[in-house]
């Protein structure tokens, strides 16, 4: 792909590239745990944004989106919001620049196979990618880490998304055969390896878009935020639910709201499920961390309530079949895709299989997308190569 990429950086552009390549993210389990101060366990995958990228010498951002066949242009003086997927460059040059005054203007070339909309965080390896081809090509010598909290920045003022720094964080910090079990209190991080050669991360997209998402995930937050006021009354020193334990919360439950106490059951116990999971990782127990998987949607489905009829029927239905370890819906809920893993053996009957029983039941068939856990984002082909 990268000497693809060059050769069209020089058919549109006229000039050689630096190349880049950042991939999209799946989240093993823990799911909103993050604005909980809790555990997150990503992985990076081999699904990538590529960039090419090169200095033109003017006070101009040139873009060419291949995936989308759109030219995009912006002045270099004037960067603010706009439409579409180019916000996501122009927020990456807006905080870039708090960091140095030397951007000058750019030729940018985007392609890339992580699909839109199905919950591998596109818009993170869009802004990883290219946080990372600038920081190379200007020779900024920042941080992964701080092109990850820019990344998130971007999303959170120039695409209206308040997400966590999960997304960022796995596309730049990945690491090929592990996973990473992320604090997103402290930021602090450590690799858990998940070396199963055997076994293929599957996705199915429920093809259900997430058309509650926003407004829930909103509604889901205070109620967290009001089971912590609450149970500070006899906790003073707890800041988050990362801070109360399953003891705690059942010794209170009758002083909190019954809808305050099954959001807040359901975070005590997912950060503890993610906890013995990377044990279990590290013990090579995959069947093991399968169950907390399932365990995990009962979670989400029951007590957090953001499933939805269609995942927990692929969920359901992949239970049943030969070769599945674990599935769970992933992502903030309301549709998107479910994780699975997947015996290499049994990936084309698994496929078959869903596909039909969810065409017979909802009369759409879902996308598959099989994956494996990768390296993060890194330089293909530098200037001077």
């Amino acid at each position: 792909m990268e000497k693809k990429i060059r050769q069209q950086f020089q058919q549109y552009f006229g000039t050689d590239a630096l190349v880049v390549a950042a991939p999209g993210r799946v989240n093993l389990i823990g799911e909103h745990t993050d604005y909980n101060e809790g555990f997150v366990l990503p992985g990076a995958i081999d699904k990538r944004i590529y960039i090419g990228i090169a200095k033109n010498n003017k006070k101009i951002l040139h873009v060419y989106a291949n995936q989308y066949q759109e030219d995009f242009c912006s002045s270099m003086d004037s960067i603010q919001p706009v439409t579409g997927w180019a916000t996501y460059l122009l927020g990456m040059i807006f905080y870039l620049r708090q960091h140095t005054h030397e951007l000058d203007g750019m030729d940018v070339w985007i392609d890339g196979d992580v699909p839109v909309g199905a919950g591998m965080s596109s818009s993170a390896a869009i802004c990883s990618a290219f946080g990372l081809a600038v920081n190379e090509l200007f020779g900024l010598r920042l941080s992964k880490m701080e092109l990850a909290l820019i990344g998130q920045k971007t999303e959170h003022h120039f695409a209206n998304v308040k997400c966590g720094i999960m997304d960022q964080f796995a596309s730049l910090h990945g690491k090929a055969e592990h996973v990473i079990k992320l604090d997103c209190r402290s930021l602090e991080y450590e690799y858990i390896p998940f070396h199963f050669p055997e076994y293929k991360i599957v996705l199915v997209n429920s093809m259900v878009s997430h058309s509650l998402a926003g407004s829930e995930y909103n509604i889901r937050r205070q109620q967290c935020e009001e089971g912590v006021a609450m149970l500070r009354k006899y906790y003073p020193g707890i800041h988050s639910l990362r801070d109360i334990d399953i003891e705690q919360l059942e010794k209170n439950k009758t002083n909190l709201p019954e809808i305050v106490y099954r959001r807040c059951h359901f975070v005590v116990k997912e950060n503890k499920r993610l906890t013995e999971g990377c044990s279990l990782l590290t013990k090579g127990d995959l069947k093991g961390f399968g169950q907390l998987m399932y365990e995990a949607h009962n979670g989400l489905s029951r007590w957090y309530e953001v499933s939805c009829t269609e995942s927990d029927f692929l969920v359901a239905h992949a239970k049943s079949l030969t070769g599945v370890v674990g599935a769970r819906q992933m992502g903030g809920g309301f549709g998107g895709c479910t994780i699975n893993i997947v015996k290499n053996d049994f990936i084309e009957i698994f496929t078959t299989n869903i596909q039909t029983a969810y065409q017979k039941e909802f009369s759409k068939t879902p996308e598959i997308y099989i994956t494996q856990i990768e390296d993060g984002a890194k330089v293909l082909h530098g200037l001077h190569e």
